[in-house]
């Protein structure tokens, strides 16, 4: 039988019938196969898929709804960016939800609107989505009927989540990540460490701030004054001409990897030389950190694990109702250690009034930290 033909020479799209007939086994036998059942032999179900595969049938996804009461679709609510880690993890969220047999439905929001997360939660509830991942950054605050109005699972990355019957959460462990970008640079030698932090509105420059001041208070030294950026490289740049004013600056930790090298380029211009005069660790990874001037010491994130960890919990949820939740793990944070950091100059000069260097680099070749992995570019 060709493609398309089905018995008695009619053409057209084929059907689950014209597949059992090829296979040899009841309609409802397909049915099963397709929609993933129990109680079919591993015999059986490769008859059935291979004789879809020869026939070119695809299951109708608007039967199967009206039949099992699901549309196999997720809807995701994000932030309208192009920032790194956002765009990143979306992808992330993309590739998963694929990979397991869902369709995805994305809305994007606009910092400043006044319907938000609940607007665009309400538009895929519209469209009968089973499930719902709220990948939104900036805190502009729930509708107080929000939760009331999710009658479907829903997944919250990377922020705080909110009361309702079947709410998960999962992140990247930001707070942690940051900690250990501080602690790297406490571990060679540095007597405090500077924070150029990303703007407060974001979940995600609140827990890296959260991070690094938890970290210099765990290790009894000083927290300097917090300088405040928007992402940007432009920021960053400002921020360093700022922080260059500082003759006591031996270390910086940016909240993302564009402000730190918008600092870089600010220090160079001062005469402060990285990383022999200042240390700076980035926040992300982003593809261009190995390749500027120093190449940047930067905490990668792990945007790919984060969503299929959190998916694979959102779909067990949605497939097994009745079931406990799955239990959640935390990818190890993966410090990527490069040329930007280094241990403190050592002795002074006179005619700026302040340190110089006197390193042996063996800041490259630091342990691990907080059970994570040290990676040396």
């Amino acid at each position: 039988m060709t493609r398309g033909a089905r018995k008695g020479g009619n053409t057209g799209a084929p059907r689950s019938v014209d597949v059992a007939l090829l296979a040899g086994v009841s309609q409802k036998t397909v049915s099963r196969v397709f929609n993933d059942e129990p109680y079919v032999s591993a015999e059986v179900r490769r008859r059935v898929l291979e004789a879809a595969e020869e026939l070119g049938y695809r299951l109708n996804n608007a039967a199967r709804a009206l039949a099992s009461g699901r549309t196999r679709s997720i809807g995701v609510v994000t932030l309208g960016t192009a920032l790194y880690g956002p765009a990143s993890l979306i992808m992330g969220v993309e590739r998963a939800v694929r990979d397991m047999g869902y369709a995805l439905r994305v809305v994007n929001t606009v910092e400043g609107d006044p319907s938000g997360v609940a607007g665009a939660v309400d538009s895929l509830l519209d469209q009968g989505v089973d499930g719902i991942v709220i990948s939104e950054p900036i805190d502009d605050g729930y509708d107080g009927d929000l939760a009331a109005r999710l009658d479907v699972p829903v997944l919250v990355l990377g922020a705080p989540p909110f009361p309702a019957p079947r709410a998960l959460a999962a992140g990247v462990g930001a707070d942690l990540m940051a900690r250990t970008a501080t602690e790297h640079l406490l571990d060679l030698g540095h007597r405090t460490v500077h924070h150029l932090a990303g703007p407060q509105r974001w979940y995600a420059a609140r827990d890296r701030l959260e991070g690094w001041r938890a970290a210099l208070t765990a290790h009894g030294r000083a927290v300097p004054p917090v300088v405040e950026g928007d992402w940007s490289a432009a920021s960053g740049y400002a921020a360093g001409r700022e922080l260059a004013c500082d003759d006591d600056l031996t270390a910086v930790f940016a909240a993302n990897d564009d402000m730190a090298i918008g600092l870089i380029r600010a220090l160079a211009e001062a005469g402060r030389r990285v990383p022999e005069d200042v240390s700076v660790v980035g926040f992300d990874d982003i593809p261009v950190a190995a390749y500027v001037t120093p190449p940047l010491t930067t905490v990668r994130q792990p945007f790919d694990a984060v969503a299929q960890e959190g998916l694979k919990r959102l779909l067990h949820t949605i497939e097994n109702p009745q079931a406990d939740l799955l239990p959640t793990s935390d990818p190890p944070v993966d410090l990527v250690v490069r040329a930007s950091t280094a241990p403190p100059p050592t002795r002074m000069t006179p005619d700026r009034g302040r340190r110089t260097a006197s390193r042996s680099g063996g800041g490259r070749h630091s342990p691990p930290l907080n059970g994570g992995t040290a990676t040396h570019d």
